[in-house]
């Protein structure tokens, strides 16, 4: 372990770009969209990009410029695993997550189904948790640690709603990948800006193969609106990913995500990461 925090961030995507897609990563004149996320993350580092990492924070900076009707309703927030208490959370179905790390939040159906002395504990591994040191990005390093609770978005027949991952690439929208019903069939499909299906997969190289995609589903009512938001997000970047939620007809930001998959996610056919690599400019 102290061998790997004392590697250079630079050393750290190289060793695992290599690992992951069997070539060398080449940061002078990077080529496939790998080699270009790699590119952003190492030259690319803004104070705001903290603010956009921060799934906390991020929800004041998409209030001011957007208003408060798209922001998943808050139920609690705070910095003190100690708080986390059925007095503090009121409002069921939510879900607790750590604003400052990925992956790391739990889905309470209601107070009764909480061991809450163990859940609090959970709580505490997450604040503890430097996730900087896990992705080596950059954005994550200063992010003030909290663990958030907000109300669990539902349709109206009681599913968690797809998660519209929104591409853009020097202000256009390229790829709209979709997380389509996580707790059901859970498939990824692809789509262009005008909802053609895109003919690959984009996914952690364990999980690339047959069986990634579901069947076709239509846009959802809010995709222009969600595409018209994301723009103006996107004008901060060279690259983004802005995520997200169309329930019943009704839009919710998810998150902004800088490096969609730390830039190691595998395109399948191939490919595909040299063709999206042609279209994003880095100068």
């Amino acid at each position: 372990m102290l061998k790997f925090r004392l590697r250079t961030d630079e050393q750290v995507y190289k060793k695992r770009f290599k690992s992951t897609f069997g070539f060398e990563l080449n940061l002078k004149d990077p080529k496939t969209l790998g080699e270009k996320i790699q590119w952003i993350k190492l030259n690319e580092r803004k104070s705001f990009h903290t603010v956009c990492a921060d799934k906390y924070e991020v929800r004041n900076y998409l209030s001011k410029r957007f208003g408060d009707k798209y922001l998943i309703p808050l139920v609690y927030q705070t910095d003190d695993w100690h708080t986390i208490t059925p007095e503090n959370i009121i409002r069921y179905p939510c879900i607790v997550k750590a604003n400052h790390t990925s992956g790391d939040y739990r889905i309470l159906r209601s107070c009764d189904d909480v061991n809450w002395e163990e859940f609090r504990r959970q709580c505490h591994l997450w604040l503890r948790s430097d996730y900087y040191l896990i992705s080596r990005e950059w954005q994550y390093k200063n992010i003030k640690r909290r663990i958030v609770v907000e109300e669990l978005l539902q349709t109206k027949d009681g599913k968690i709603p797809n998660d519209y991952k929104l591409h853009y690439f020097n202000s256009e929208l390229k790829i709209v990948y979709v997380s389509v019903d996580r707790e059901g069939v859970n498939k990824r499909n692809t789509y262009d800006a005008d909802w053609n299906p895109l003919p690959f997969s984009w996914v952690p190289k364990e999980k690339s193969g047959k069986g990634v995609r579901g069947s076709e589903i239509a846009p959802p009512p809010t995709f222009d609106e969600m595409k018209r938001i994301g723009k103006e997000i996107a004008k901060e970047f060279k690259y983004v990913r802005v995520d997200f939620y169309d329930v019943d007809g009704k839009l919710y930001f998810g998150e902004i995500t800088l490096h969609h998959g730390s830039g190691f996610d595998v395109f399948d056919p191939a490919e595909y990461d040299r063709v999206y690599g042609d279209m994003l400019k880095l100068q």
